[in-house]
């Protein structure tokens, strides 16, 4: 699998590795799935884990081992969104806003979690190569696919603040395709959050009794 690690062209004087690109690909049509609340979206989540895992074990075990939990997330995600698929009347899961308690829950968690995986980073300098912004972007993909599985409008809010970071951070660390792909990330996120945000409201309002279902 050593190909997935060699380059694939060369853009704007950027090397485009083949993990990289296939990775972040699949990543944009797990997005692209996700706002419309498809069930393949665990699936292609899990697929791009998956490569990026094979891409990263051998000579980056601290990114390759990130890819495993991004899996059990996923496979938790597909459990709670097939668990949950007749929410709505098209048969798929019905997004909702996150109540007081559960934003306070992740944000802390999200603080917590960025500080602790930061501190391991430090640690064990071999599983990162800028554990602040690497920890938070870590974390931060963690609590948006939580909220996503969780069917929570928040979930795009998260990938937004993952984006701020992960752009130039990809750029500088020479993933100059994950660096693109965010920018597109950024534009399908907020189409899904309004799109997502819409379908609460109508989801939320209350049937008047004696009124036509």
């Amino acid at each position: 699998m050593n190909w997935l690690n060699s380059e694939a062209f060369t853009l704007l004087d950027q090397r485009i590795i083949w993990s990289d690109m296939i990775g972040n690909i699949l990543g944009l049509i797990t997005l692209a799935l996700g706002w419309r609340r498809s069930l393949l979206t665990w699936p292609v989540q899990f697929l791009s884990g998956l490569v990026l895992f094979i891409a990263f074990y051998g000579h980056l075990a601290g990114s390759a081992g990130k890819q495993v939990v991004v899996m059990v997330v996923a496979l938790y995600g597909w459990w709670q969104w097939n668990r949950n698929k007749d929410q709505s009347e098209d048969g798929h899961i019905a997004p909702r806003f996150a109540t007081w308690r559960e934003r306070g829950a992740m944000i802390a968690a999200a603080a917590v979690g960025t500080v602790a995986v930061a501190l391991l980073f430090k640690a064990y300098p071999s599983l990162s190569w800028d554990p602040w912004p690497d920890a938070y972007i870590f974390v931060g993909t963690i609590v948006a696919m939580y909220a996503q599985a969780r069917g929570m409008v928040e979930f795009w809010i998260a990938w937004l603040l993952v984006d701020l970071v992960g752009v130039p951070l990809n750029f500088a660390n020479g993933y100059a395709f994950s660096g693109f792909v965010y920018v597109i990330y950024g534009a399908l996120v907020l189409w899904g959050m309004r799109d997502w945000w819409l379908r609460s409201r109508r989801t939320s309002q209350p049937v008047l009794e004696g009124a036509p279902a």
